[in-house]
């Protein structure tokens, strides 16, 4: 099983930056990502980082957002800049749960989610 806490969601105007933290315990996970859900839409990967710490982007974020971890500290961090209306959301962080060497770009292989954190972007 694995614990996943979100922080650092907030409100910010277009064109802000924000940074988002999940502190993850329990078992340790090969891919850590993120995810984001608006009101009426479908749960939309965003970012994802491999056991060496190598990061993936959804088109919609690439150039914009910049995911790392530390591993030392099981601490996933997502950096968010130039932010647009759109990228209003629920923004959760997610977890493999397992340490075989998936493929952590893409939605598929997360297993566990936190409770998320709300990012607001205003005009």
């Amino acid at each position: 099983q694995v614990q996943l806490v979100e922080s650092g969601g907030g409100s910010v105007q277009a064109g802000g930056s924000l940074r988002l933290t999940c502190a993850a315990s329990g078992d340790k996970s090969y891919c850590l990502g993120w995810f984001r859900q608006s009101p009426g839409k479908e749960r939309e990967w965003v970012a994802g980082t491999d056991g060496d710490g190598d990061p993936f982007y959804a088109p919609s974020v690439r150039g914009r957002f910049t995911a790392s971890r530390d591993n030392a500290k099981n601490i996933l961090s997502l950096q968010l800049d130039s932010l647009k209306l759109e990228d209003t959301a629920m923004y959760y962080c997610a977890a493999s749960g397992s340490t075989w060497p998936d493929l952590c770009s893409g939605p598929q292989n997360y297993n566990f989610w936190g409770q998320g954190t709300q990012v607001t972007i205003s005009p």
